[in-house]
């Protein structure tokens, strides 16, 4: 690979990363929002099957994006992504935290009450949502390379799906599970958040196999890359 092939492929790669800092902390931000992602009034457990949080509609996203990674640039770049999500999501807590002490003036259009009701809430999201993300992604990317390993870098859409699913499921009841005891939500909406979350997470996970394919697809032809290839950018 010549050195201006490299400097590209560092340059999607710090694009691919931003997309998936952004995509991470506005989970964490917008999570309070409910809405009907299918439009049936169906209840499970006694809780609506198809009432999810807004804060999903990014997280998909995430786990795309350290798919492409690691079928391109490898497993130590995917895990570097990963734990610089943390902490981007762990530095975005402590300026929300600061900006929710400080007192607002008289004329603020956004009085101290109204700040708090929106993003209060949002360390104890942050904080329930790291450690179900950490568990999850890094259940994500070892599944992804164990099924890579195995088939010999074929069947792609295998390992993206196999380890999407198990991850998401991870997530998605790390996730709820912690929100409810932290009372951020109550107990009540548990299972119904469970199974539509992660319902809606696999049907997700299924979509975006072809938006994989294609980014592989336009990676290997852009690098002269062979099947199970990976590009060292350093």
């Amino acid at each position: 690979m010549t050195k201006r092939d490299k400097l590209v492929a560092q340059r999607i790669y710090m694009l691919l990363g931003a997309l998936f800092i952004t995509s991470l902390v506005v989970s964490n931000l917008i999570f309070q929002k409910f809405f009907y992602w299918y439009p049936f009034d169906v209840e499970v457990f006694g809780s609506k099957l198809f009432v999810i949080s807004v804060g999903i509609l990014p997280y998909p996203i995430t786990f795309l994006i350290t798919d492409l990674i690691s079928e391109i640039y490898g497993k130590k770049r995917a895990n570097q992504v990963v734990v610089t999500g943390i902490f981007a999501s762990l530095f975005s807590v402590l300026i929300i935290y600061i900006a929710d002490i400080v007192p607002a003036v008289s004329s603020s259009p956004i009085n101290d009450t109204t700040f708090t009701d929106v993003f209060g809430r949002t360390i104890l999201a942050v904080g329930a949502s790291m450690i179900a993300y950490l568990f999850a992604q890094f259940v994500d990317i070892q599944i992804y390379h164990f099924w890579k390993r195995l088939t010999q870098g074929k069947h792609l859409w295998l390992r993206n799906n196999f380890s999407t699913w198990l991850s998401q499921f991870v997530d998605t009841f790390s996730v709820v599970f912690l929100l409810c005891f932290f009372e951020v939500l109550p107990w009540t909406l548990f299972k119904g958040l469970l199974i539509s979350g992660f319902l809606f997470k696999v049907l997700v996970a299924a979509c975006d196999t072809p938006f994989l394919y294609l980014g592989v697809y336009l990676f290997r032809k852009r690098f002269k890359l062979k099947v199970n290839e990976e590009i060292d950018i350093l």
